[in-house]
């Protein structure tokens, strides 16, 4: 019954289920050699399988099925393989990740304990507290433009602050081989 209707249909029909299952084939891989392996496949696979389907309204249902089948087994065939060691995290929550946002923090603030005393009231103020040139004037008791001078000065010296502090780490991991040094002792 159904090799008869597989030999029923016309080359017209066979050729429009070929087209169809090309175009939804090579949306899923944007090949068109891989879409065509795929759709040739899927297709012997109908054909070795024809007894498998009851029900002739089911036909492009139960194609686009196999079609799915022989993408997964493509995927699972030719996909290359990545080295676990080349993937990057992706979760900001990594011990990696807080562990380098702890070391920035840490650094940023010995280079604001650094800073002159003046500098540091008004940089605390102004960039970590958010308030206005005029509120921080107000309560330093000071003219608006000693303010932004000392803004100045202090901005300008935990620059430089940073990056030396970065090229000094940068220096020390180099030189330990990119991992801090580990000394080990016996205990008797």
């Amino acid at each position: 019954m159904i090799f008869k209707f597989f030999t029923s249909l016309k080359e017209q029909e066979i050729k429009a289920k070929r087209e169809r299952l090309y175009r939804v084939a090579y949306s899923w891989c944007n090949d068109p050699g891989i879409a065509d392996d795929i759709v040739n496949e899927a297709l012997f696979k109908a054909l070795k399988t024809k007894t498998e389907l009851r029900d002739k309204k089911r036909l492009d249902s139960w194609l686009y099925k196999i079609l799915s089948n022989c993408w997964y087994d493509y995927l699972r065939q030719k996909r290359p393989h990545e080295q676990l060691d080349n993937v990057v995290l992706l979760d900001e929550n990594c011990p990696e990740s807080c562990l380098q946002q702890h070391e920035v923090v840490q650094q940023v603030r010995n280079g604001v304990a650094l800073l002159p005393l003046g500098q540091r009231q008004v940089l605390t103020l102004v960039d970590l507290e958010g308030l206005s040139y005029q509120e921080v004037a107000e309560i330093l008791e000071v003219p608006i433009g000693t303010v932004m001078s000392r803004l100045n000065r202090a901005r300008k010296l935990l620059k430089t602050e940073l990056l030396n502090s970065e090229a000094n780490m940068q220096k020390s991991a180099v030189k330990d081989g990119g991992h801090q040094a580990v000394t080990l002792r016996r205990i008797k």
